[in-house]
C-alpha cells in the first residue's frame, strides 16, 4: 500500500527536489537551445573544416551516455583548474548532450527554409547576418518549436542523472527518503506521480502555445 503520510513528513525535501529538477532543466534547455543553435548554424553555413569539428563533436555526445558524461565532467573540471559546483556541473553536461541533439533539430528547421526567402532578402539589401537573425532563425524555431517542447520534456527526465553526482533533485531526494523509510513503493510511486505531473504540465503548456504561434501566423 501506498502510504500518503510520507508525502506529507517529506514535502519540503520533495519540493526541494522539484525545484531542483526544474531549475536543472530550464538551465539545461537554455544551453541547449543557444549551443544547438549555434552547432545547427555551423552545420548549415560554416567553412567545411568546422562543420567537420561539430560533426565529430555531436556523434562523441550522441554516441556515449550521459551518465558518462556529467560523471567526466564532475571528475575532470577539477583536474584542469575549473571548479565548479555540482548543481552546474550537471547543467553544464546535460546542456551540452542537449546542444548536440537539438543542432540536428534546428539544422532541419533552418533547411526547411526556402532559398527563394533568402535571396530576397539578399536582394532587398540584408546582410548575411541580418538574414539569418531576421528571417532564418524566426522561421526555423518556429518549424521546431514541438520538438523543442518535446527536448524540455526530455531534460526534466534526464536531470534525474545529476544525483550521480550528488545533485540533490527529486531523484536523489527520493533515495535518501526511501533509505530512511525503507518504503520503496510510496517513495517511488510519489515521485514517478510528481514527473508524470511536470512532464504533463509541459506537455499541455507547449501544446497551447504551438496552438497559439499557428493562430497568429495564419
Amino acid at each position: 500500500m501506498v502510504d500518503f503520510n510520507i508525502l506529507v513528513e517529506y514535502s519540503p525535501s520533495i519540493i526541494n527536489g522539484t525545484i531542483k529538477t526544474l531549475q536543472i532543466a530550464f538551465f539545461s534547455c537554455l544551453l541547449g537551445i543557444t549551443g544547438g543553435t549555434i552547432l545547427g548554424l555551423s552545420q548549415a553555413y560554416a567553412p567545411k573544416w568546422i562543420q567537420w569539428i561539430v560533426s565529430f563533436f555531436t556523434s562523441v555526445i550522441k554516441g556515449t551516455p550521459m551518465l558518462i558524461q556529467i560523471t567526466f565532467a564532475f571528475f575532470l573540471l577539477p583536474q584542469i583548474g575549473i571548479s565548479i559546483p555540482a548543481f552546474w556541473t550537471a547543467v553544464l553536461a546535460i546542456g551540452m548532450n542537449s546542444s548536440s541533439y537539438l543542432s540536428s533539430i534546428i539544422l532541419a528547421g533552418i533547411n526547411a527554409i526556402s532559398q527563394g526567402q533568402i535571396e530576397a532578402a539578399h536582394v532587398l539589401g540584408f546582410s548575411k547576418i541580418q538574414t539569418v537573425r531576421y528571417i532564418i532563425l524566426p522561421q526555423a524555431f518556429s518549424i521546431v518549436f514541438p520538438a523543442l517542447g518535446n527536448e524540455l520534456i526530455t531534460l526534466v527526465k534526464d536531470s534525474s542523472l545529476a544525483s550521480i553526482i550528488g545533485v540533490m533533485e527529486l531523484a536523489k531526494e527520493a533515495a535518501v527518503i526511501r533509505s530512511r523509510t525503507y518504503d520503496v513503493i510510496t517513495t517511488y510511486t510519489i515521485i514517478a506521480l510528481i514527473y508524470l505531473i511536470l512532464t504533463g504540465s509541459i506537455y499541455f503548456i507547449m501544446k497551447f502555445v504551438s496552438k497559439r504561434m499557428n493562430y497568429v501566423a495564419n
